[in-house]
């Protein structure tokens, strides 16, 4: 089988690390620095309404009782804690990031298991999964495709997919709108609630890669090339993007 030529998400942010290469690296460090800061920035960007929002486009995804999950990217946990309110069972979650910062100040239920780990290269077993999500990490990632066949590894057959993302907006008064806030607002936000410097620079390379990612019809494209069926995206608010799949049964 001919391999799919590699596509990231958007383009090196050579403002930020010199080149592809040290992306990564640089990213890692990035998160494990200003892990402290996360959730209290969340709450603030968010005015308070992120719990309700990722409960409510887990379950639209398909996520019920009984579910295992594998939650990747799991950051502080902010995911991975409604999968564990739905599921009704913290035995039945896991997370996975590459930050170890990240990791460590996530609060989670007893029983979560959490794991280090890449989007492209997944700690885990074929076909465990019966529900696989991802909050506003896919644009962290090296390579979508890799990503997407990775996740239709893991996943049993039948199980299901919920990628969370912001998307920029398709008209120019929603992005410039967008941008004004994740630009302008986001940081200021970071700099009065954050302890550490470094978390407004975050916040700022968050809405970079936000303008520079691919358009979701890309992403759309990539799912299916992997495998999987019933692709479709969610949209809410014109920004935020719910990619859902499953994964066939046969």
């Amino acid at each position: 089988m001919q391999k799919t030529p590699q596509e990231a998400p958007h383009e090196p942010l050579t403002s930020y690390y010199p080149d592809e290469t040290k992306r990564r690296v640089w990213l890692r460090g990035m998160f494990d620095r200003t892990a402290p800061d996360y959730d209290a920035i969340e709450r603030a960007m968010a005015f308070g309404s992120g719990p309700w929002y990722r409960n409510r486009a887990l379950r639209s995804a398909g996520l019920a009782r009984g579910m295992r999950v594998l939650d990747v990217g799991m950051g502080t946990g902010l995911v991975t804690r409604e999968a564990v309110a739905i599921t009704g069972d913290a035995a039945l979650v896991t997370g996975v990031d590459p930050s170890p910062g990240m990791v460590g100040e996530a609060h989670l239920p007893a029983g979560v298991e959490t794991r280090i780990g890449s989007a492209e290269n997944l700690p885990c077993d074929d076909a465990v999964y019966d529900f696989l999500s991802m909050g506003f990490a896919l644009r962290h990632v090296g390579d979508l495709a890799q990503v997407f066949d990775e996740y239709f590894r893991v996943l049993a057959p039948g199980g299901r997919l919920c990628v969370l993302e912001i998307t920029r907006p398709a008209h120019g008064a929603g992005r410039a709108a967008l941008k004004f806030y994740m630009r302008g607002v986001v940081p200021l936000i970071a700099r009065i609630v954050g302890k550490k410097e470094e978390s407004v620079e975050l916040m700022r390379y968050y809405w970079d890669t936000i303008e520079a990612c691919v358009p979701p019809d890309t992403v759309l494209a990539a799912i299916r090339r992997a495998g999987f069926v019933d692709v479709r995206r969610d949209v809410e608010l014109g920004i935020f993007s719910a990619y859902c799949a499953t994964k066939p049964a046969g």
